[in-house]
């Protein structure tokens, strides 16, 4: 399985750490990474204010350097969400539309994709919080919204409970 890491502008200057700890879990639970170095960003931060067709040009490179690939996986719901419900300026090619259907959050790929039962490796002795982004939570469903009448799932918290010495706090 080819897997593109797909590491978000902001993410890139401001916290580097989390890109070098998403490309070492994935290599760590098998898969094959690439780090297309073209990538810049996926067009949300001009998508958000709305300047929807000023964001074409981005779009059409993250396109380009992510196409081809079996998954795009990257740490961060709202960047995701752009590229798969948000990602219009630009025509909606065969191409395009592969690179949109193909492009998870870490903890959806890791949960629906990979189907991780466990990380043995990992003890992590501490009391935890989990903060949901709206597009997470409500773009791409990784848990239930808290306003909707309906059994609780947690992706996220499934995935974390299978970490030694984790305590949730809510």
């Amino acid at each position: 399985m080819r897997v593109a890491l797909f590491i978000p502008c902001y993410m890139d200057a401001l916290e580097p750490e989390v890109g070098v700890a998403t490309l070492e879990l994935l290599e760590r639970l098998g898969c094959k990474v690439d780090y297309p170095f073209d990538q810049t960003c996926c067009g949300q931060p001009m998508v958000n204010t709305g300047c929807h067709m000023e964001a074409a040009a981005t779009e059409a490179l993250f396109a380009k350097n992510f196409a081809g690939y079996d998954y795009i996986v990257g740490p961060t719901g709202s960047c995701v969400h752009q590229v798969r419900e948000h990602m219009t300026a630009i025509d909606q090619t065969d191409e395009v539309r592969e690179v949109r259907s193909r492009t998870y959050e870490l903890t959806e790929f890791l949960h629906d994709i990979l189907k991780v039962d466990d990380f043995p490796w990992a003890r992590f002795p501490h009391k935890v919080g989990i903060h949901y982004n709206c597009n997470s939570l409500r773009g791409l469903k990784l848990a239930q919204a808290s306003e909707v009448n309906a059994p609780f799932y947690s992706k996220p918290k499934a995935l974390l409970e299978k970490v030694e010495g984790i305590e949730f706090v809510f």
